[in-house]
C-alpha cells in the first residue's frame, strides 16, 4: 500500500468521460477506463499509486486539486479539457497547492482551432504533453516520477 505522499492525482475535466466515443478521429478509441488503468499501472512501476478522478464541473476539479494539496500528494497529472483554455481558477488552485503538475492533452491542441492554442493550466504546470493520445498520461507520470526522483521498483 502506498502512502498519500506516493499518490499521483490524475484529474480529467469535462467530456473526458466520453473518451472512446467522442470524435474518435481526434481522440482515438481508448476509453477513460483505459486511461485510468494505464495511469495506475505506470504509477505502480515507481511504487506509487494513481488516484484517478473525472468531473465535468470546474469547482469539483478545484476541490480535488485542494484535496491533493491537503493530503500532500506527490503531484498532479491534469487534463482539464476545455477548462484548460478558460479557467484562471484551476490555474490558481494548481499554483496554490504547490505540487508539481503536468498538463496532458490527448490531441495536439496546437494543430486545432486557435482558441485551443492558449492554456492557463500550462502556466501552472512544469510540463505539458499534447498529441500523444492516451500515452501522454504515461509520459506525464514518467516525467513526474523523474522530477520527484522516483526510480522503478
Amino acid at each position: 500500500m502506498t502512502s498519500t505522499a506516493n499518490t499521483i492525482y490524475v484529474l480529467n475535466g469535462p467530456n473526458l468521460n466520453l473518451l472512446g466515443t467522442r470524435e474518435p478521429e481526434i481522440y482515438g478509441s481508448a476509453t477513460l477506463a483505459d486511461v485510468e488503468a494505464l495511469c495506475q499501472s505506470t504509477a505502480e512501476v515507481f511504487g506509487m499509486a494513481a488516484s484517478c478522478h473525472q468531473s465535468n464541473r470546474e469547482g469539483e476539479l478545484i476541490d480535488l486539486i485542494h484535496q491533493a494539496g491537503t493530503k500532500k500528494a506527490a503531484g498532479i497529472v491534469i487534463n482539464a479539457g476545455g477548462y484548460s483554455h478558460t479557467s484562471i481558477a484551476i490555474h490558481d488552485a494548481l499554483i496554490g497547492v504547490k505540487l508539481p503538475a503536468v498538463e496532458v492533452h490527448v490531441s495536439n491542441v496546437h494543430a486545432r482551432e486557435p482558441f485551443r492554442h492558449h492554456s492557463f493550466i500550462a502556466r501552472a504546470a512544469f510540463a505539458s504533453l499534447t498529441g500523444f493520445g492516451i500515452d501522454g498520461y504515461r509520459l506525464a507520470i514518467l516525467g513526474l516520477a523523474a522530477r520527484l526522483g522516483h526510480k522503478p521498483v
